[in-house]
């Protein structure tokens, strides 16, 4: 009786220590967004250095709450919101692109019957397990030789046309029982309209995890924006925090908080579907 009560609350104290450690980054984020730049700088700056140590003061409670940084990130400093703009002009095309993508290619990978299926699967998933390094240099020469260098088409098209959906989606394409699909062919209907009004149902768990998996794969990208956009202009804000300096040290909680708020959004919107998708993305029917 004592070892089935202590073994749950030592796994719940676990939880609740992992889910602290967790939050403890974007709590801190979020708060020090409405410090000061003085209050900031005191908690992270060089008053936080002796000459045998370097240490800083975490404060979960502001001396006193300032906009200033909002302020200057979207009002004095359009530069911030014109690179945020950036990265929804690139991701949301990569989403929508590989979404319909990865639907039609997963439905045919689960469902069609044709020669040679499994080995063209295993092939096309043979490039999901290359990382991005690997494939930098053919990528590279690619664009440059379409004309592509320096343009969001270099980002948005490997995005639209990434392997990882069809994975995803053709896990679920093979939940959908054939009894489902035999039925509809009886009925008359065709394999659009199968797709439709079918298979899409069935898999819009699917489609929410991989929407979600996709915007903060995307949104957080750092690499692909560096190497095939030169122009600084062109690049998302992620580039921009991954290369912060230490005198904008305010200014970087502020821009932090806005560039996750899309993130957390999309995620607390698709939660439900999300949980669902992923908890059946390994189960084949």
């Amino acid at each position: 009786m004592k070892k089935g009560w202590v073994a749950p609350l030592l796994r719940t104290l676990l939880l609740i220590l992992i889910v602290v450690l967790l939050l403890m980054p974007v709590v801190l984020t979020f708060v020090n967004s409405f410090m000061t730049e003085r209050e900031i700088m005191s908690n992270y700056g060089m008053l936080g250095k002796t000459e045998t140590s370097l240490f800083v003061n975490l404060k979960w409670i502001p001396d006193w709450v300032s906009f200033q940084q909002y302020d200057k990130i979207l009002i004095e400093t359009p530069k911030f919101l014109y690179l945020f703009w950036n990265s929804v002009y690139m991701v949301v095309p990569i989403i929508i692109g590989q979404t319909l993508v990865a639907t039609l290619a997963a439905f045919a990978f689960g469902k069609l019957r044709f020669p040679g299926r499994e080995g063209w699967f295993l092939l096309y998933l043979m490039t999901m397990l290359m990382p991005f390094q690997v494939t930098l240099v053919p990528n590279y020469l690619m664009a440059d030789w379409l004309g592509l260098l320096n343009n969001s088409s270099s980002i948005i098209l490997p995005g639209v046309f990434g392997p990882f959906g069809v994975f995803l989606l053709r896990q679920f394409m093979l939940h959908i029982h054939t009894s489902y699909i035999e039925a509809a062919k009886i009925d008359g209907a065709g394999m659009v309209r199968i797709l439709v009004s079918v298979a899409l149902p069935m898999v819009k768990p699917g489609m929410a995890a991989l929407v979600v998996l996709l915007f903060v794969d995307y949104w957080n990208m750092v690499e692909q924006p560096l190497v095939f956009l030169q122009d600084a202009a062109m690049q998302p804000l992620s580039v921009y925090l991954a290369s912060i300096q230490e005198d904008l040290l305010g200014v970087s909680f502020a821009v932090s908080v806005v560039y996750m708020m899309p993130m957390v959004l999309l995620f607390l919107s698709a939660e439900r579907y999300f949980i669902e998708g992923i908890q059946l993305s390994g189960v084949k029917g």
